[in-house]
This record gives structure tokens, sequence and C-alpha cells, in this order.
């Protein structure tokens, strides 16, 4: 059975992550400017991780020093930064962007999968399958139909994106594993298994000979304390309490903060497709949480 529902709460957290991880991409153009890839991946989880490790023990709280906790730190930090944030980042020098993100809303589903067979309590049902579906079919109507073209070209980079979804669903079931521990000591050390990890790419690039501009900069700092350190000690508050399927609906969330970080700030216009898919998104989400077949059912009884 699924015992995992979502409240007020959870819904409020979830939101509040899509805004958090939704701003990345804005802050990822920023640093780009005048900054190497994963030279901007390192710097990230690098100083969130800093900045909660600072955290954690100003707070009287502290890290495990064992090399069990450390190992299932590494390993989390595998599958949740380094491994997805590096395919991602080499897919997305492939293919289009639009694409990429049609396929990362492919994450729910994989999650939903995986947690079906991993967990006790996180069973795939059919309401929840069908909700994924229509939350997917909504993503690609906001970002735009036409993205689909390139579907079946760079078959690699394209399967390099479905890895890095497929993982993230492996890191949101592994990441129960650590309910009981503190979030906030669960993110640092997870974000510094990530950081271990993605030193070497950032060596490669050389970054000591960049010169950052102050935009790139402030960029960085966005990107390390609110879409990573923040960000993530949301996600672990939300796996322990809402599941992993749950958790991973976040991803239908972010192109709705993403295009409206478009509207306020870029001055971009709002087309039908948008309503479309805004509409058809929080649809497939209602579907996936029942709550549409529930006020359909008590309509039905009330005569309403």
């Amino acid at each position: 059975m699924n015992h995992l529902k979502m409240g007020k709460t959870e819904w409020a957290l979830l939101i509040l992550l899509s805004i958090f991880w939704g701003s990345s991409f804005f802050f990822m153009k920023v640093a780009l400017q005048s900054l190497s890839t994963f030279t901007i991946v390192f710097a990230r989880v690098g100083i969130a991780a800093l900045l909660l490790i600072i955290y954690v023990y100003a707070t009287g709280q502290h890290l495990p020093g064992t090399a069990v906790a450390w190992k299932r730190f590494i390993i989390l930090g595998t599958l949740r930064a380094a491994l997805p944030i590096s395919l991602i980042v080499w897919a997305e020098t492939r293919i289009d962007s639009n694409l990429a993100g049609i396929l990362n809303s492919t994450s729910p589903l994989f999650t939903a999968v995986i947690a079906h067979y991993l967990t006790t309590d996180d069973k795939l049902t059919s309401n929840r399958l069908l909700g994924i579906v229509i939350g997917m079919f909504g993503v690609s109507i906001l970002i735009g139909p036409d993205a689909l073209r390139g579907l079946g070209s760079q078959v690699i980079a394209q399967l390099a994106m479905l890895g890095a979804t497929c993982s993230y669903g492996f890191a949101a079931v592994y990441g129960r594993q650590f309910k009981g521990t503190p979030p906030a000591v669960s993110a640092a050390g997870m974000l510094a298994g990530a950081t271990i990890l993605t030193l070497p790419l950032a060596a490669l690039e050389q970054p000591w000979t960049l010169s950052p501009s102050l935009q790139s900069l402030g960029a960085i700092l966005g990107l390390s304390f609110l879409s990573t350190a923040l960000a993530f000690i949301i996600w672990f508050q939300l796996i322990f309490r809402a599941g992993a399927s749950n958790t991973s609906m976040v991803t239908f969330l972010i192109p709705i903060t993403a295009l409206t970080l478009g509207i306020l700030f870029l001055h971009e216009e709002i087309v039908a497709t948008s309503i479309i898919g805004l509409m058809t998104i929080l649809g497939g989400l209602a579907v996936a949480q029942n709550r549409w077949f529930k006020r359909f059912l008590s309509i039905k009884q009330t005569g309403v």
C-alpha cells in the first residue's frame, strides 16, 4: 500500500523546492558568462557543502565520522549530484535544452517504478501512473512540442539525460535510508561527497586561469545557497515525509518556475500553449494524488 500522502505542508515544501531548483537555470546561465561548466558544478556543491557544515556545527550538530556513514554519503552524492549533473551537462552540449527539459520530466516515472520495487510504502498506482503521463505531456506542451522533433537524433546524449533522471530516482529511494538523521546533516554529508567526486572534473578545466565577473560570482552564491544548500534540506524533508515518488513531482513544477521567472524578469510573453501546458501539469499532479477522483466522487455522491 501507499501510505505516503501530500498534505498542505508537503505541497508548500514542493513548491518552494521547485522555485529554488527552477531558479538554478537562471543562475547557471549567468555563471556561464565567465566560468566553465564543471568549475560551476564543483563550486556549487563545494560552497553549499561548506555552508551546511558550518551551519551543522554552529547549531550543535555534527557529521558522523565513521567509514560506513561516509560511504553512504558518497553513494548518495554520486546518485543525486555528481553523476546526474555530469550526464546532463554533457548531454546539453549535444542536444537542445528544450528537449533536455522534456526528457528531464521522465524523472517521476523512473522514480515511481524504482520506489515500487524497492520500498513497501511507496507503490505505483494506476492513478499515479496516469498523472505522471499527463504531467509529462504538460511539460512537453509548456516547453514546446517542436522540441520533440529532435527525439531520435543524438541518441547517446538523450540516453545520458534518461540515465540522469534514472539516477535521480535511485537517489530519492536511497536517500530515505537517512531518515532519523537531521536533514542539514544529511545534505551536508551528501554534498561533501559530491564535492570530492567533482573535484577532478573541475581541475581538468584549470579554474585558476579564469577571471570570473561579479555577476558570475553572485550567480554561484545563488546556486550554492538557494538552489543547493537550502534546496537539499527541503528535498530530504520531502523524501522523509512524502516519499520518493511524491517528491519527484517537483520536476513538473520546475518548468513553471522557469516560465514565471522569464515573464517577470526577462519580459517574455505568455502564449496560449503556456497556459494549456500549465493547466495540464496541474491536472496531472491532481490525478497522481487522487485528488481529482476524490472530488469527482464527492460531486457524484452529493449531486452537486
